[in-house]
């Protein structure tokens, strides 16, 4: 087993209206890690981001931060310090509220278990 660090884009994610943007989804029969999640607003309004988890073999999604709110120009660190475990399928997905107006990525060890 390799451990393989990667990262994760998605440019203009979604409009926060129930669909959101899969940044990324764990390969099937592997863990990963997730080490870091920034958003960055690239318009010139202040928006809100959205960040969710879904746990694939509970079926269910928890918010890892809801409606946090963006500066025009800034980023948020969604996730920074602390690591989060994606089983096999899981998946984290995110979502602004306005259309093609953040930037998403994440930084991923995977492979590991």
């Amino acid at each position: 087993m390799a451990n393989n660090f990667k990262n994760a884009v998605k440019t203009n994610i979604a409009i926060d209206s129930g669909t959101y943007t899969t940044v990324y989804t764990s390969p099937a029969s592997k863990v990963s890690i997730i080490l870091e999640c920034d958003i960055a607003n690239t318009t010139g309004a202040a928006i809100d981001a959205s960040v969710t988890i879904t746990d694939n073999s509970a079926s269910t999604t928890s918010y890892v931060v809801k409606d946090a709110p963006i500066p025009a120009g800034g980023a948020l660190k969604v996730i920074s310090g602390q690591k989060i475990v994606l089983e096999a399928l899981d998946s984290i997905k995110a979502a602004a509220s306005a259309g093609s107006s953040a930037d998403c990525i994440v930084s991923i060890l995977e492979d590991v278990g």
